[in-house]
């Protein structure tokens, strides 16, 4: 296997980081943290740049915040300056090198990738076979191994400085597990670590139909034996190799429908999950009380509708779009 060196000066450098500024700027050019740096960026970016060169930046400290929808979580929270520059300038350029090491069938967080692309790929093995196999690995994030993480970005990882930088956010939080929910990287090191699960189900287990979005998986076969076979295996490649477990797994028929990336996926049609068409109404339902007390900008509810619409476009729910209201709603924003 290839290992990449001679990375660090590329990370640096300044278009590099100036980019890595407007992406982690990203749908927050509002907040004052944003607009501080913005005003005197040149300067901000060579300060960051010569910590990073000196190697005295060092990942802050987080910040937690607990959400409850869809289930209860810890997101940790960096500030934009340094860390979530840092991370995406880090991103830049280790991403095409991890991306090209995924199989296709791998849909979180990779450019032409995707919950709708995901789904469509569900939407072709529910057609193609009989039965599914359905899991979900438990407390995913909180679970990865920092030792185990950090040998595996070896394997592609060469360059001394880069690893310096790699190690500094890997270990960032004590216990010797977790990649935080909230950094842009943990999504990154989620891809690699299941990479290895991947691979096995593709290459050692010999699985056509499958499909993995961050820590949720299905396989496709046309015999339901074979599938609580293959589960078995998974459960101990898991455990042994990755030090982790399923929390939840399922074998079940197709037609009964596979629940997965908010759509429930059936041999002929493919409608909204339940619990997605229910928290989908009451965020509708609030908007117009939102806007009318300054909550949301204007900006923010024709966003909010906007994104509502790329949901329903992927299923079979016209009655539904007519329950919503929707133009209705979107009178509403143009009256403003």
């Amino acid at each position: 296997m290839k290992r990449h060196g001679n990375l660090f000066n590329r990370i640096v450098a300044e278009d590099n980081l100036r980019l890595a500024f407007v992406k982690a700027r990203r749908g927050k050019s509002w907040q004052s943290a944003v607009k501080r740096v913005e005003q005197d960026l040149e300067e901000h970016l060579g300060k960051l740049r010569e910590s990073l060169v000196s190697k005295t930046f060092c990942t802050s400290a987080y910040r937690l915040k607990i959400i409850h929808e869809p289930k209860t979580r810890t997101i940790y929270r960096l500030p934009l300056y340094p860390d979530r520059i840092v991370q995406h300038a880090l991103m830049n350029i280790i991403e095409p090198i991890w991306d090209a090491m995924f199989i296709p069938d791998s849909y979180a967080c990779r450019q032409g990738k995707g919950l709708h692309a995901g789904s469509r790929r569900t939407m072709e093995l529910v057609r193609k076979y009989r039965y599914c196999l359905k899991g979900d690995i438990s407390k995913f994030y909180p679970s990865i191994d920092h030792d185990l993480l950090f040998g595996l970005v070896e394997r592609k990882i060469k360059c001394r400085d880069t690893l310096w930088l790699l190690n500094d956010i890997i270990y960032s939080l004590p216990g010797g597990k977790n990649a935080p929910i909230g950094n842009y990287t943990s999504q990154w090191f989620g891809n690699l670590y299941l990479n290895e699960l991947d691979r096995f189900v593709k290459h050692n287990l010999g699985v056509k139909g499958y499909v993995r979005y961050c820590d949720d998986f299905c396989l496709f076969h046309d015999d339901k034996k074979f599938l609580h076979q293959v589960l078995n295996q998974i459960r101990s490649f898991l455990a042994e190799q990755l030090q982790l477990r399923l929390s939840k797994e399922d074998v079940f028929p197709v037609s009964r429908g596979v629940d997965f990336l908010g759509y429930r996926h059936f041999p002929k049609y493919l409608l909204l999950r339940k619990s997605t068409a229910k928290r989908v109404k009451a965020r509708l339902a609030r908007l117009p009380d939102l806007l009318a007390r300054g909550r949301v900008t204007l900006e923010q509810f024709r966003s909010s509708l906007a994104s509502t619409l790329g949901w329903l476009k992927w299923a079979n729910a016209h009655n539904f779009k007519r329950s919503l209201g929707i133009d209705e709603l979107w009178n509403t924003c143009q009256a403003v």
